[in-house]
């Protein structure tokens, strides 16, 4: 069920009736929750809610077992990391891992090939899945205690606002509040209606209006030899897939501050960054973090030395790229951000480029040149297409100026996020009189968002991050 249908419009309003009607009866409350995020999630395909029910009985037993039998901890764990790992393994990985070992094969002139299945992935099993094992992960740090209400745990799984895209919420961040009583104060009602104006508006109008471009760029077989035409079509594409992106989080915020709930910023405005450091606390912080806090720090962080902690990060780089899909191309993704924040440590150039005078423009400037490098390998259906791409990109005869022309009504849109992240970048969010007109003006902006939303609204794409 896509947050930008009318049949969860539909749904919300059935939901927001009766879950006030349900003040004051917690159990009954979280009961109808998880009922209703059951729904929401089968409105896809209902059999998928038998594997979201699978890696939930795995992990709520696991921190029981935990919980009665401390000394044999680790095998619960390790039971619940294989039976989550495993189903996230067949559903995304099977095909790639099967497919690249005949690959292999045919390149040392063996003839055998194993059998390549092609299975339809779930949709948001990659999110469920880290925050069900972050669940066990703590109970074996001792940072959380397990619970021995399933209505809790499966209320905190399966929440539907941030089930099939995030953000990826910790146990310790969302247990406590579904324990308490849920009563949304009115100005979580008011910040939540921002939220979710702001949130249809970006991905609405501004991704969905870019996605007509660059959807029809990287579908065409012989690509149009025109560097210009192809660094605005990866522009389009950077702020498409944030706005697409951080659309649905801020919504999903605002839906959970409507239920009396507070779930963590997602997204800090990642294309202001003067360095890739900064970068990845800005994009996608909840995944960021958690790679950083279950894999990055386990593997030994940067403890054992520097260049521990260089390996360290790139196997975690190269794992979140992975994540991200079962594809070359993604992994080389995630090694180029690796190689990119490498190079950082190695020669701290932000800081060198700071010093200079323009030095935070520099800065942003070079980043945003190595992220949309990023972004073409990320986006291109291959490795070989990407390289194709960027040779392209960085060709000094290929500027032809005329294939432009058909870009020209997605322009508007591309401005509109571009303005939306100079205003931050050049601090003017900050401004007294920016914070006393914006306060005036809630409200109306408010209204012209939503009727934006309604008339200037795109194509009515799914939203990108449902096929990770």
């Amino acid at each position: 069920m896509l947050f930008n249908s009318t049949v969860f419009l539909l749904f919300a309003l059935v939901f927001f009736a009766t879950w006030r009607l349900l003040r004051g009866r917690k159990k009954a409350r979280l009961a109808f929750l998880i009922v209703a995020s059951f729904f929401f999630y089968g409105w896809w395909n209902w059999r998928y809610v038998f594997l979201l029910l699978y890696t939930g009985l795995i992990d709520f037993s696991a921190g029981l077992l935990m919980g009665r039998y401390p000394a044999r901890k680790k095998l619960w764990l390790v039971l619940s990391l294989c039976g989550n790992v495993g189903a996230l393994a067949t559903f995304k990985y099977l095909g790639f891992v099967t497919g690249s070992v005949n690959t292999g094969l045919a390149l040392v002139g063996w003839h055998f090939r194993l059998p390549v299945y092609s299975l339809v992935l779930p949709v948001g099993i990659s999110f469920y899945t880290f925050e069900s094992l972050s669940y066990t992960v703590d109970i074996y740090r001792g940072e959380t205690r397990p619970t021995r209400d399933p209505l809790q745990f499966f209320s905190f799984l399966s929440l539907f606002p941030h089930l099939v895209a995030g953000p990826i919420i910790r146990p310790r961040d969302l247990m406590p509040q579904l324990a308490a009583e849920a009563n949304p104060t009115p100005q979580q009602w008011w910040d939540g209606l921002k939220l979710i104006a702001q949130g249809f508006f970006k991905k609405m109008v501004i991704a969905d209006q870019l996605a007509w471009l660059v959807n029809t760029a990287f579908a065409d077989t012989v690509p149009v030899q025109s560097a210009p035409y192809w660094w605005l079509v990866t522009t389009a594409f950077a702020f498409q897939i944030y706005c697409d992106f951080s659309g649905y989080t801020d919504i999903a915020r605002g839906l959970a501050k409507w239920m009396g709930y507070e779930f963590p910023v997602n997204f800090d405005h990642p294309y202001i960054s003067t360095s890739l450091r900064e970068f990845w606390t800005r994009w996608h912080i909840s995944l960021s973090s958690w790679f950083r806090d279950y894999v990055y720090i386990p593997l030994g962080g940067s403890r054992k030395g520097a260049w521990a902690g260089h390996r360290n990060m790139w196997l975690t780089m190269l794992l979140s790229g992975l994540w991200h899909g079962a594809a070359w191309h993604f992994v080389i993704w995630g090694g180029l951000h690796a190689f990119y924040v490498s190079s950082e440590r190695i020669t701290e150039w932000p800081k060198r480029l700071s010093r200079l005078p323009g030095g935070r423009g520099l800065s942003c400037a070079l980043v945003t040149l190595l992220v949309w490098v990023g972004w073409v390998f990320f986006r291109a259906q291959s490795a070989t297409r990407a390289v194709g791409l960027l040779s392209i990109m960085f060709s000094p005869s290929a500027w032809n100026l005329s294939a432009l022309a058909p870009m020209l009504p997605a322009l508007p849109f591309l401005l509109i996020g571009i303005v939306w992240e100079l205003w931050f970048l050049l601090g003017l969010d900050r401004a007294q009189w920016a914070q006393r007109a914006g306060l005036r003006l809630e409200p109306a902006v408010i209204a012209a968002l939503l009727v934006a939303s309604i008339y200037l609204r795109g194509s009515g794409e799914a939203f990108i991050y449902f096929q990770f």
